[in-house]
């Protein structure tokens, strides 16, 4: 028995998620699609596969991380170039090799870094309706980087975790917070030891109403000093929200993320 770890990105537009789900909802998610292909390249011995990240429906992914044992002994293009021929178009295999069988793609893992884009417009765009978030209201960058600021460091962060949140303990340790803007897109760029569930997307909600002047900066750190979930904004659409990067131990050999400047550069105008 071997074990691999590939990397994979996909418009999640075309998924209910990552996770498969019960039998009875029959619905189509990236890992079902992913674990069903390697199968056909396993000749048929089930392979079942293990996620850095379980995004939800209509979450994007430029580097997903993810492994899996298997008996079948093939080299380790022909997993990239194999699972690519029978994926759908919304999803691509970028990279593949075998690992250590002390890896584990969840929880081998030291940190995750998202990026949210936001395209800050009053007219909204043909082309981008489900891959950005569009804000009408004129933002602030750099007040949404100030709020932005007080989340940095290790937290309770209940305000920002959905109700069916399933995690142990709300503590979380973000390590990087900013936000900037590249012409009429406004990126918030996080990365944290680990994520709760809808913690990204709850951040960026409190983040775009002090951008847009709803709220005063120092409310982010006011709502997470308040440890509830009610105390705090929307929780924004999962359109802008991509999972770009997942940091390993250099012991495992785990390539970085790609670079992200052309990510937002293709949905700039």
């Amino acid at each position: 028995m071997a074990r691999y770890r590939i990397t994979l990105a996909y418009d999640g537009t075309d998924f209910q998620g990552w996770q498969v789900q019960a039998p009875a909802k029959q619905a189509r998610t990236v890992q079902g699609v992913l674990e069903a292909e390697l199968t056909r390249l396993a000749a048929g011995a089930p392979v079942r596969v293990s996620g850095a990240g379980r995004t939800d429906t209509g979450v994007h992914a430029t580097h997903q991380v993810v492994h899996f044992d298997t008996d079948s002994v093939r080299p380790d293009k022909a997993w990239v170039l194999g699972a690519n021929s029978w994926l759908p178009d919304t999803a691509s295999v970028s990279w593949g090799a075998r690992v250590a069988d002390d890896f584990d793609a969840r929880f081998s893992a030291v940190a995750r870094r998202y990026l949210y884009l936001i395209y800050n417009s009053p007219v909204r765009s043909a082309l981008l309706p489900t891959k950005v978030t569009r804000e009408a209201r004129p933002l602030d960058a750099a007040a949404m980087g100030r709020a932005g600021s007080a989340l940095l460091g290790e937290h309770d962060f209940s305000s920002f975790r959905a109700a069916e949140c399933q995690a142990r303990t709300p503590v979380r340790r973000i390590d990087r917070l900013e936000v900037y803007r590249r012409r009429d897109m406004v990126v918030v760029d996080i990365t944290a030891n680990a994520f709760l569930h809808h913690m990204v997307r709850n951040i960026v909600g409190v983040l775009i109403d002090v951008g847009a002047g709803a709220a005063p900066e120092d409310w982010a750190a006011r709502v997470l000093a308040e440890r509830d979930r009610t105390k705090g904004s929307m929780t924004a659409p999962a359109d802008g929200l991509y999972l770009v990067d997942v940091i390993y131990p250099a012991r495992f050999g785990i390539p970085a993320g790609p670079d992200l400047p052309h990510l937002y550069s293709l949905f700039s105008t």
